[in-house]
């Protein structure tokens, strides 16, 4: 899919590209579930949590079809406006996720939605326009990753669902049936459901995982405010030993697509196979409750994470992460330009820094981090 405008052929006439406001977001949920690439984060619900929590304000695009009789929405594409201090703003597809790009019926309205965004960001001096997509052929939906170039791709994986957790356990290899069934045997168990009070735990593995990888930690708040807006489309499993969580996930969903953002374990519990437990709590549940895809998320291709996913089952699908440089008017491969040495340093000295420290600092700088 093409991310640069080419509207001189098209016919504007019948296509409308205006400001989605709240009063949209039924027909934009609506539209966003029967989209056949659709994802939790795309949902109206992502825009909310990131305003309340984060202050960074959305200019989410919705394309509709004018006839004589009705309105149909053709096609969204969700805008934040992600700003550092003392620099100009960037608009970004989506941040704090893997995917956020443009949903719609037709290339014609991509395009339309594309230079739509273009305008936005010149009226706000924005630089660059950052676009997270899945990359699929053009004549199919087909999952697709260049093996040939691979060694650093990152990939979302991607697992089909059957109709039953029974059906799904029957396709598991014995390895990793005994490695489910081992973390029942070390005696932990698991709780999963969409209660607020569950939050308390999944933080404090969270937070704990985080600042053992040296990553600044997402505020508590922003999880209360994702469940606040996202209600029984998220859903939290905690993994116990004894009353101890030792580990700990959050699942979004969308239709019959479900996505798992963030999960964490207790490294000091590891050897117990909370993170096979986790992982199961969540494939159960899901596969039981008519779920028939599952997103493990983002993975380096061939590392350590996508050998995990893998084992499950799950198939990688190539990350298109793009960006639409204004400057130069052409698109660009969205590169990091992270110092690695640097970063290795940061986040060394993160990992000594008491835990409270990092709850309370984490959030000031996870704020201005769009992955």
């Amino acid at each position: 899919m093409s991310l640069m405008p080419n509207t001189e052929d098209v016919s504007k006439a019948m296509i409308k590209i205006r400001q989605a406001n709240k009063n949209d977001q039924a027909a934009w949920d609506h539209y966003v579930e029967n989209h056949s690439q659709h994802s939790p984060y795309h949902l109206y619900a992502w825009q909310y949590a990131v305003e309340a929590v984060y202050q960074h304000q959305s200019h989410y695009l919705i394309a509709e079809e004018l006839t004589d009789s009705q309105v149909t929405v053709v096609g969204v594409f969700p805008l934040i406006i992600f700003a550092k201090p003392f620099s100009k703003p960037n608009l970004c597809a989506l941040p704090f996720c893997d995917v956020g790009g443009v949903l719609s019926q037709s290339e014609m309205v991509t395009q339309l939605l594309i230079a739509e965004s273009q305008k936005v960001a010149y009226q706000l001096q924005a630089k660059i326009i950052e676009v997270r997509t899945h990359a699929v052929t053009q004549s199919a939906n087909e999952h697709v990753v260049d093996t040939t170039k691979a060694s650093n791709e990152k990939v979302s994986m991607m697992m089909d669902l059957p109709d039953t957790s029974a059906a799904l356990f029957s396709t598991f290899k014995s390895k990793l049936r005994s490695q489910i069934r081992k973390a029942e045997k070390n005696g932990l168990h698991y709780t999963i459901g969409h209660e607020q009070e569950m939050l308390d735990d999944f933080y404090q593995v969270f937070s704990h995982n985080m600042r053992a990888l040296g990553s600044p930690v997402h505020a508590k708040q922003w999880f209360v405010s994702l469940l606040a807006h996202y209600r029984d489309k998220m859903l939290i499993s905690v993994v116990y030993k004894d009353s101890t969580p030792i580990g700990a996930g959050i699942v979004l969903i969308t239709n019959n697509k479900a996505a798992i953002p963030w999960a964490s374990t207790k490294a000091e519990y590891n050897r117990l196979s909370p993170n096979m437990m986790l992982y199961w709590s969540f494939l159960k549940h899901l596969s039981d409750n008519n779920i028939n895809t599952f997103d493990f998320g983002r993975s380096s291709y061939g590392e350590g994470t996508f050998k995990f996913k893998q084992q499950w089952g799950a198939k990688p699908l190539a990350l298109d992460w793009q960006i639409i440089n204004l400057q130069q008017t052409k698109q660009q491969k969205n590169k990091s330009a992270s110092n690695g040495k640097l970063r290795g340093i940061v986040e060394g000295i993160w990992r000594k820094l008491p835990l409270k420290l990092t709850i309370f600092a984490g959030p000031l700088v996870r704020k201005y981090i769009s992955l």
